[in-house]
């Protein structure tokens, strides 16, 4: 898409509609310019309910409303393997990509904002499974995601269980369950609001989640430069790239003990504490991690030049980069 844009001089706009969220941007600049010290991390959040989609026994009717051979488009054909065609798609590899793509590609564009990365992360890694309930969903329900930026790197955490067992409400994380933590030396930044290490308010940021996004796609069709575009296709096309690279690592991934993950994080105590609170997490809603196992991820190396993966398991991860198209729905090389 970027190329294609680039050729045929198109103005193309993404749909993270916060790279338009004058409050934010204001946050952005702020911490730029040092206010609250060098950024050491960025969390990424999205804790969102998610029950189970169930499980069938057998291939399921299509709805007559839909022609299913277009619904597919280019995604395999297959029989139907859920209760639910519609929206259940989130949580089946083959059209789906879990949470993590769904919701967290809104919050990890912003947490790639805020470091100001244009390019790729040189390397991910993975935690998580789909805890709690066994059924027709493939996707992680809960995971850890560790994109190695530097000096700052990004850490996304998803969650579809609840608080706890019996609990409606869902977790919070520096009191937000979807946005972005901005931890930096001298304090950090979460739900428009700076704070001192201490959670003591600093300034207020007036966030408005993005709205105007349509007005700048129309001031940049108009005037017809891209760098009118708060979230120009470029932008869009990096932090999806992310989501893939995370859910990527996931399912190369196999079963770890607590202490083989421990071991693998170890000296990272940003993504100990992280998987901490994960532990205590899936202990307060009682899961059984032998029915339904935790993943570890392998950490895989990008080339952000070439947007490959190299090294180990490069093979495997790169041919899970894009997938097989269904003809005739087939994505050209040639744009």
């Amino acid at each position: 898409m970027v190329k294609a844009a680039r050729k045929y001089n198109r103005i193309v706009q993404a749909g993270t509609q916060r790279r338009s969220d004058t409050g934010l941007m204001e946050a952005v600049e702020y911490i730029r310019q040092g206010n609250l010290g060098k950024i050491r991390v960025v969390y990424g959040i999205v804790y969102v309910e998610r029950g189970s989609i169930g499980k069938v026994d057998g291939p399921q009717p299509i709805p007559q409303t839909v022609d299913y051979d277009l619904w597919c488009g280019p995604a395999p054909k297959t029989p139907l393997m859920r209760k639910s065609l519609h929206y259940d798609w989130h949580w089946v590899w083959p059209t789906g990509d879990g949470d993590f793509g769904n919701n967290g590609i809104h919050f990890i564009d912003v947490c790639r904002w805020f470091i100001g990365a244009d390019k790729l992360a040189p390397r991910v890694m993975s935690i998580g499974g789909r805890f709690g309930y066994i059924d027709d969903g493939e996707t992680p329900n809960t995971q850890i995601v560790f994109l190695d930026y530097e000096p700052a790197p990004i850490i996304f955490e998803v969650r579809g269980l609840t608080r706890a067992k019996g609990d409606p409400a869902m977790d919070e994380f520096r009191g937000t369950r979807d946005g972005a933590v901005v931890q930096c030396e001298g304090g950090y930044f979460v739900g428009g609001w700076a704070y001192d290490n201490d959670g003591k308010k600093i300034r207020q940021f007036k966030t408005t989640e993005g709205s105007g996004h349509h007005q700048n796609f129309i001031k940049a069709v108009r005037s017809r430069k891209i760098e009118d575009l708060n979230a120009e296709i470029l932008e869009g096309h990096l932090s999806s790239a992310l989501c893939h690279m995370g859910n990527i690592s996931h399912r190369l991934g196999k079963e770890g003990s607590r202490d083989g993950i421990m071991e693998a994080i170890k000296g990272n105590k940003e993504m100990v504490d992280s998987f901490d609170r994960l532990q205590e997490h899936l202990l307060v809603n009682g899961v059984d991690v032998k029915a339904t196992p935790r993943i570890l991820g392998p950490s895989l190396t990008m080339d952000p030049q070439i947007e490959r993966f190299v090294g180990q398991l490069s093979e495997q991860a790169n041919g899970l980069v894009s997938r097989v198209y269904r003809e005739p729905f087939v994505v050209p090389e040639d744009v």
